[in-house]
C-alpha cells in the first residue's frame, strides 16, 4: 500500500491540486497529496509551543523575583509578575481556543475589517488620558486587570490583510501601481501611527511581514527588492533624523565606552555581562546576578540574557534551535496549504512563520549584541499580556490551517 500511495501521488488524479498552476512561490511538496498521518492538527507544534510557554513562565518568575526589593516596585509581592503572567497565559489560552474554532474562510472575510479596527485602536492609543504611557511611550490601552497593546493586534491584522490582499490582486501582481503601491500605502499608515507612539520595533516587524507575504504571493522579484530598498532607506532616514535613535546606534557600536556604558549602552553592556557569566552551562536556575537590579527589563526584552546567565550557552542554543524548528514547521504547514490550492491559508501560515522567526531573531540579536537595542519581546516567552495573547492566536490559526489541510487530504472538506 505504501508503494501504491507513492505511485499514485505522482498521477494527475481528478480533484488533485497541481502545483504547476499555483500563482505563488511554493516549493514542491509531494507529501501534500498523501493522506494525513495524524488526524486533528500538528501535535509536535502544539507541544513545542506549550514547552516555550512553560519555560517562559519559569524564567519570568526567575527574572522578576527580586524586583520588589526596588523601591519602585516595593508594593508588589515577589510572585506578582509570576501570578500576572500565569493569568495572561490562561486568558490567552482561552482566546486561542476560540480562535481555533474559526474557519480560515471566516478569517479571510473579516481581514479588511480587522485591519481597520487595528488602525482605529492605534489612533485611540495616541489620545491623551486614553492611551497609557510608560517610559515616554504611549502604547497601551487600560482594560482593568491588563493593558492591551494595539501594535500586537496590528501585526496579526496586517498579516491577514496582506494575505487577503494578495489573493484579491493575484491577477495584477506584476503591476507595481495596482498590486504593490496600495499595500505599501496601507503599511505606511500603520507605520505613521506606530512611530507616533513611538514603536519602531513593531513597525519593523509589520513591514517585514507585509514584504514577506508580497514576495511569497508572487510579486515580481525586482519590485520586491525595490520595496526592500525603499524601506531600508526610510529606516535609515528615520534613524538619521532622530537624535535618540542615533545615540542608540552609537551605543550599540561601542557599549563599553565611558559615554555609553551608563547611558544608551547600559542595557546592552549588562546583557553581555549576564551572557558572559553563564559560560557553557550557566550558574543555575535562580542564580543570576544581573537580574538583581543591574539589567533593566530582565523579564521582558532581555529575558534571553537571564536565560544565558542561568543556563549558559546550552540554554541559549536550545531556545534558538526551538524557534528555528518552530518557524520551519509553520512554513511547512503554509507550503502544504498552498500545495492544496489554499493560497490565503498558506500565506497566513507563512506570515506567522515570518512573524515568529523575525521577531525572535531581532530579540536574540539585541540580547547578544549583534543588533542595536530595540523594544521587542521574545515571542511566547517574555512577560506581557497582549503579546502572549496575539502570539497564541496566531499559532491557533496555524493549527486550524493544518487541521483543514489534514481534512482535505483525508477526502473531507475544509
Amino acid at each position: 500500500m505504501s508503494a501504491l500511495a507513492r505511485l499514485t501521488g505522482w498521477l494527475p488524479l481528478p480533484g488533485r491540486p497541481r502545483e504547476a498552476g499555483l500563482p505563488v512561490r511554493a516549493p514542491r511538496y509531494a507529501g501534500a497529496t498523501l493522506p494525513g498521518r495524524v488526524q486533528g492538527f500538528d501535535q509536535p507544534l502544539l507541544w513545542v509551543t506549550v514547552a516555550l510557554l512553560a519555560f517562559g513562565l519559569v524564567m519570568v518568575y526567575s527574572a522578576s523575583i527580586a524586583m520588589p526589593d526596588n523601591p519602585k516596585f516595593a508594593r508588589y509581592s515577589h510572585t506578582h509578575f509570576l501570578v500576572r503572567h500565569a493569568w495572561f497565559l490562561l486568558l490567552a489560552f482561552l482566546v486561542a481556543v476560540l480562535a481555533f474554532q474559526v474557519p480560515v474562510a471566516t478569517w479571510e472575510k473579516v481581514a479588511p475589517y480587522l485591519f481597520i479596527a487595528s488602525l482605529l485602536l492605534l489612533a485611540i492609543v495616541l489620545i491623551p488620558h486614553v492611551g497609557k504611557g510608560v517610559n515616554g511611550a504611549r502604547r497601551w490601552l487600560g482594560f482593568g486587570l491588563m493593558s492591551f497593546q494595539p501594535s500586537e493586534l496590528s501585526k496579526f491584522a496586517v498579516l491577514l490583510y496582506a494575505a487577503n490582499y494578495m489573493v484579491r490582486k493575484m491577477d495584477v501582481k506584476e503591476r507595481f501601481f495596482r498590486a504593490v503601491l496600495p499595500m505599501a500605502a496601507a503599511v505606511g499608515v500603520v507605520g505613521v501611527l506606530l512611530l507616533a507612539e513611538p514603536d519602531m520595533g513593531a513597525f519593523m516587524v509589520i513591514a517585514v511581514i507585509a514584504m514577506g507575504i508580497l514576495f511569497l504571493g508572487g510579486v515580481n522579484a525586482r519590485m520586491f527588492f525595490l520595496i526592500a530598498a525603499v524601506i531600508t532607506v526610510a529606516f535609515v532616514l528615520m534613524i538619521a533624523g532622530s537624535e535618540w535613535r542615533r545615540e542608540r546606534i552609537f551605543a550599540y557600536l561601542d557599549p563599553w565606552s565611558e559615554k555609553h556604558a551608563l547611558g544608551k549602552g547600559y542595557q546592552l553592556s549588562h546583557s553581555l555581562i549576564a551572557i558572559g557569566r553563564g559560560e557553557i552551562f550557566g550558574v543555575g536556575l535562580g542564580g543570576s546576578v544581573e537580574k538583581l537590579h543591574w539589567l533593566p527589563e530582565a523579564h521582558t526584552d532581555f529575558l534571553l540574557a537571564v536565560i544565558g546567565e542561568e543556563f549558559g550557552l546550552v540554554g541559549v542554543l536550545t531556545v534558538i534551535v526551538t524557534f528555528l524548528w518552530m518557524t520551519r514547521r509553520i512554513m511547512h504547514i503554509g507550503r502544504q496549504a498552498i500545495a492544496l490550492d489554499r493560497v490565503f491559508a498558506g500565506l497566513v501560515a507563512q506570515g506567522v512563520g515570518i512573524w515568529m522567526g523575525f521577531q525572535a531573531f531581532i530579540n536574540m540579536g539585541v540580547n547578544l549584541g549583534a543588533l542595536p537595542t530595540k523594544g521587542l519581546t521574545l515571542p511566547l516567552m517574555s512577560y506581557g499580556g497582549s503579546a502572549i495573547m496575539m502570539n497564541l492566536v496566531a499559532i491557533a490559526v496555524v493549527l486550524r490551517i493544518d487541521n483543514e489541510n489534514r481534512s482535505l487530504m483525508r477526502g473531507g472538506r475544509a
